[in-house]
């Protein structure tokens, strides 16, 4: 289970405590003692949304953009598959619907800018994701996706149109020209 230290850097990390973080915690601790920590590439995490939950899970997997362990589908779900390529390990991790349902419905119900009791249910919410059992929080599956590779250095090249470089799998041709994305898209909206 995780300590109060880790919580506490995992929310100095983020830069407040709230419930999406909150599910993110209860998955990288869970991560953490089934698959161990990615001290390398040796960990991957697919995540599926782009909410509060990820930064737990980099700073608690050690999953992270830059070493391209750590990838992100923009699904909008909240579902995160996590492989080990050492044995083909590999799980799905989805929130379930139910656990704070009532809490959220008690939240909608509040005045817009009625601040201490949102925090007051915000808070019972972070204490009922800590304490449920972790099967009550998130549905296990395998992953629904194949392992992804290991990540690649690709060359750097540089954008005719605006002379920055980038990575040669983002450059694309144009009547000949090489032209990075950003530059290409004001072609393509000028013509």
């Amino acid at each position: 289970m995780l300590t109060q230290k880790q919580i506490d850097d995992v929310v100095a990390f983020h830069g407040h405590h709230c419930p999406g973080l909150t599910f993110g915690m209860r998955i990288g601790d869970w991560v953490f003692r089934e698959f161990g920590r990615a001290e390398d590439e040796e960990i991957v995490a697919v995540v599926e949304t782009d909410m509060c939950s990820v930064d737990a899970i980099q700073f608690l997997t050690g999953c992270t953009f830059g070493k391209g362990n750590f990838i992100f589908l923009d699904y909008g779900k909240n579902a995160y598959s996590f492989f080990r390529r050492s044995d083909g390990k590999n799980v799905r991790l989805v929130t379930r619907g139910g656990l704070l349902y009532h809490l959220r419905e008690e939240q909608n119900q509040l005045a817009k800018d009625d601040f201490e009791e949102r925090k007051k249910i915000r808070q019972k919410m972070i204490e009922k994701i800590l304490s449920a059992d972790f099967e009550e929080i998130f549905a296990i599956s395998p992953a629904q996706i194949p392992m992804p590779e290991t990540a690649k250095i690709h060359t750097s090249i540089r954008c005719e149109q605006c002379g920055e470089m980038a990575m040669s799998t983002r450059i694309e041709t144009v009547n000949g020209k090489l032209f990075c994305i950003p530059c290409r898209k004001k072609i393509e909206i000028s013509s």
